[in-house]
């Protein structure tokens, strides 16, 4: 099976490099940090996308009954946006909390955020949350969601390749054996690690947006202390997160960049004081 795989790929790598080369010279970008990225799609229909999807959860899901948590939510936010590089009026977004126990939040190209109820559990003071809203608006600003599909696209698009490079020299089933196999090792060899990348990166970029907004970036490691006790995760190298002793230490390693954005704006006079009454 193995030499199967690797005499097809040698069929392929004149091909796919021929086929593929112009697109990745158009279509390559660089993110907030510095990191390559592959952006196939127009940044208009990402947006549609994003908003599209957003309509879609608030109509499976109910937004919450508790004006109390709304508020709060929505104070924090207020705070990060006007620190975006564009789009930064708060009355551009749209602020939703879901009555949801499931401990998540998202924000979505298109001006969308979306914070569950049950974050709260974990998440349990402004600064926490704040981490974790700085965090989905860093996967906005860096364009992951672009990425993404990206790099789906261009996975689907290899896959295919093959099947037509296989020809008629190869029965059906050593077909789909290989297909199978390279399948396999394309979502654990290109998507779940390129999506690590893309969380560690907004774990970075949101940990800065939250210190400029006036939050208290060391409460972003006791965030992930909190969610390590949310339950059993997967082995990293299978999951889509970093796990939650490399996420505090890359937060660890980058908080004294962090602390200055924070004292600058505490100099500002940027220090949010949003509550949440726990009775």
């Amino acid at each position: 099976m193995h030499s199967l795989v690797l005499t097809t790929l040698r069929r392929l790598s004149v091909v796919t490099i021929s086929a593929c080369a112009a697109v990745l010279i158009v279509s390559c970008a660089t993110s907030p940090e510095g990191r390559t990225q592959l952006k196939l799609l127009p940044d208009e229909q990402v947006r549609s996308m994003g908003i599209a999807s957003f309509e879609d959860i608030k109509k499976k899901t109910p937004q919450s009954k508790n004006q109390n948590i709304r508020d709060y939510v929505q104070c924090i936010a207020d705070a990060i946006i006007p620190q975006l590089p564009k789009e930064n009026d708060p009355r551009l977004w749209e602020v939703r909390v879901f009555d949801d126990k499931q401990v998540n939040a998202f924000a979505l190209p298109g001006n969308k955020i979306g914070v569950y109820e049950g974050l709260l559990e974990y998440a349990t003071n402004q600064d926490q949350v704040a981490t974790v809203i700085g965090h989905e608006l860093a996967h906005v600003l860096a364009e992951h969601g672009n990425e993404r599909i990206s790099d789906q696209l261009a996975a689907e698009v290899g896959v295919a390749l093959v099947v037509s490079a296989l020809g008629g020299d190869m029965s059906e089933s050593d077909k789909r054996r290989v297909v199978a196999g390279l399948g396999l090792g394309v979502q654990y060899g290109i998507i779940l690690p390129f999506s690590r990348a893309h969380e560690s990166e907004a774990d970075m970029i949101g940990l800065d947006l939250m210190a400029k907004s006036g939050f208290n970036p060391r409460q972003s490691v006791k965030l992930w202390q909190n969610m390590s006790k949310a339950g059993d995760q997967p082995p990293e190298f299978l999951s889509t997160h970093p796990s939650g002793r490399t996420r505090i230490e890359q937060l660890n390693e980058r908080m004294p960049q962090a602390l200055d954005a924070y004292s600058r704006a505490q100099a500002q006079n940027r220090v949010p004081d949003c509550r949440l009454s726990r009775n």
